[in-house]
């Protein structure tokens, strides 16, 4: 059977009930249609599902709770694989939803600062972000074969890369994650998943690098 899903209407209602606010279908059908756009291949509805069963796991560390949940709905809804501000209008799409019914400034700045952390450019800076961040990074743990699909999808989204400059940034990328002390900084991703994260990776590396 089947599991139930957890992008659902009931839990994105509760889940607005948090900050105050009632209805918002509408932007409920735009997240999902924008996770279903035809183009992403792991930036979908699937990956958000990944990232809030992942998040069921541990929401007992988080600050704020509905904070890190809402943007985990929101850090990938714009994804151009053409541009590199996705996550900075992620961010304002949030935003501005808060901001329209009237939710405290503070709580708005946190949102965002949350969803710019998942551009994995720097140390995640709070508690909060660090748990969104291994929420997010989680897939690199993941068991061969899902890590091995993971690495497709992605290219998948870049298909109009050429193929030499795409393996070198790949590469690049995967490095930057290898080189750090710590890939997972929360103490239940750290212990589940950072030694797979390290196998996988270096796999991967090694693969882009031949």
């Amino acid at each position: 059977m089947a599991r139930a899903t957890l992008l659902n209407q009931d839990r994105w209602a509760g889940l607005l009930d948090a900050f105050g606010i009632e209805g918002e279908g509408a932007t409920f059908d735009a997240l999902v249609a924008a996770y279903s756009q035809k183009h992403r291949h792991y930036h979908t509805v699937k990956h958000i599902e990944h990232c809030l069963r992942e998040f069921e796991s541990v929401k007992e560390l988080a600050g704020e709770p509905a904070e890190v949940e809402l943007a985990l709905w929101f850090h990938d809804a714009v994804y151009d694989t053409r541009a590199s501000n996705n996550e900075a209008r992620s961010a304002d799409w949030a935003c501005e939803l808060l901001d329209r019914h009237g939710v405290d400034p503070e709580r708005v700045e946190r949102v965002s600062m949350l969803i710019m952390a998942t551009r994995h450019e720097a140390p995640a800076a709070t508690p909060d972000s660090h748990l969104l961040v291994d929420v997010d990074l989680a897939i690199l743990g993941a068991d061969e074969v899902t890590y091995a699909e993971f690495e497709k999808n992605v290219r998948h989204e870049y298909c109009w890369v050429p193929s030499i400059l795409f393996r070198r940034k790949r590469a690049e990328i995967l490095e930057s994650f290898l080189a750090r002390p710590q890939i997972y900084n929360t103490p239940p991703f750290h212990a589940r998943l950072e030694q797979a994260a390290r196998r996988n990776l270096a796999a991967a590396i090694s693969g882009l690098r031949r």
